[in-house]
C-alpha cells in the first residue's frame, strides 16, 4: 500500500490526485473496462483518485440524489413524506417490486416511494418521485442549486439511461462524491432529514455485494448503486468508530462483462480503500 499512500494529498474536492503504482489502473489491466474512483477521508482531507474527473453513466445511482432532493423539499415545507401519490399499472416498469406489490391499492406515500427507491432500486417509484419533482431537468436544476456543476439527469428511469448519448445522464466520481459530502456533512439537509437519508442509504439491498461488502462490520455504512448493460456503479459512506466520514465513489464501465465479475471489481475497490484506511 505504499504506492497508494504516496498518492494521498490534502485537498478540497474536487481536486484529483494522481496515484503512483495505481492499484485501480491495475484492476483495469487485469479485468478490462474503464474504472473511475474517488475516495476521501473527511477527518484528514486525504483522498485517492483514478479517472475521477471522467464522465460515467449514472444509471440508478441518480436515485440517491433524487431522494435527497425530496427530503430537501420536505425540510423546506414544500412536500410531506406522508403525502399520498396515486399511480396505476401503466406506471410500472421492470424491477419495480414494491410498487408492483402495492399497485392494487393505487397509492403509496412519498416516504414509502423513497424507501422503495433506495432499498430495492424500485424503478417505478423513482419515476413517480421524479415526476412529482418536475422531471429530470428539475433534478439537474436542484443539483446545480447545491453546487454540483457536473452531474446531470436527462431522462426518467429506463433503458434510455444507458443509451442516451454522452454527456446525458452522467457524473464523475469526484463530482458525485462532492455532492454526497454536501448532503452528509454540509448545510443541505437538517439533521432529521440527513438521518433519514442515511437510513435509506443503509437499507440498500442491491449494494450488499459491492463496496460495502469490503467494509469492516463495525463500520456504519450506506450506499446507492447503479446498474446497466456493462455498467456497475456504487457510491458509499462509512462512519467509522472514532473517526470522521469516509466517502467513496466507484463507477465501472465494462461492456459485455458479467455483472458478478463487475461487482467483484467494485468489491476490490472497497478492499483497497479499507486497506488505505488502516
Amino acid at each position: 500500500m505504499s504506492g497508494l499512500a504516496a498518492g494521498m494529498l490534502t485537498s478540497a474536492l474536487p481536486a484529483v490526485a494522481v496515484v503512483p503504482a495505481n492499484p485501480f489502473a491495475e484492476l483495469e489491466r487485469l479485468h478490462g473496462g474503464r474504472l473511475g474512483v474517488y475516495a476521501i477521508d473527511l477527518s484528514s482531507g486525504h483522498f485517492v483518485a483514478h479517472r475521477a474527473g471522467e464522465r460515467f453513466k449514472l444509471q440508478s445511482s441518480f436515485k440517491g440524489l433524487l431522494t435527497a432532493m425530496m427530503l430537501h423539499q420536505v425540510a423546506t415545507g414544500r412536500d410531506r413524506l406522508d403525502a399520498p401519490v396515486r399511480y396505476s399499472p401503466a406506471d410500472l416498469l421492470n424491477a419495480s417490486p414494491v410498487t408492483t406489490e402495492h399497485v392494487a391499492a393505487g397509492t403509496m406515500t412519498v416516504g414509502e416511494l423513497c424507501a422503495a427507491t433506495m432499498a430495492t432500486s424500485d424503478n417505478a417509484a423513482a419515476n413517480l418521485l421524479m415526476r412529482r419533482m418536475g422531471g429530470p431537468l428539475a433534478v439537474t436544476a436542484y443539483l446545480r442549486s447545491i453546487g454540483d456543476r457536473t452531474t446531470r439527469v436527462d431522462n426518467y428511469e429506463g433503458p434510455q439511461l444507458a443509451t442516451a448519448p454522452f454527456p446525458a445522464d452522467t457524473t464523475t466520481p469526484a463530482a458525485v462524491t462532492s455532492t454526497i459530502r454536501r448532503i452528509l456533512a454540509g448545510p443541505i439537509l437538517p439533521e432529521p432529514e440527513r438521518r433519514q437519508w442515511e437510513a435509506w442509504m443503509a437499507s440498500n439491498k442491491v449494494g450488499r455485494s459491492r463496496l460495502r461488502a469490503a467494509f469492516p462490520a463495525k463500520w456504519e455504512s450506506g450506499d446507492r448503486t447503479g446498474t446497466g448493460d456493462g455498467i456497475c456503479n456504487d457510491y458509499a459512506f462509512a462512519r467509522r468508530p472514532g473517526r470522521s466520514l469516509l466517502l467513496i465513489a466507484a463507477y465501472y464501465a465494462a461492456p459485455a462483462m458479467e455483472l458478478a465479475a463487475q461487482e467483484a471489481v467494485i468489491r476490490e475497490v472497497g478492499r483497497i480503500i479499507v486497506d488505505w484506511q488502516r
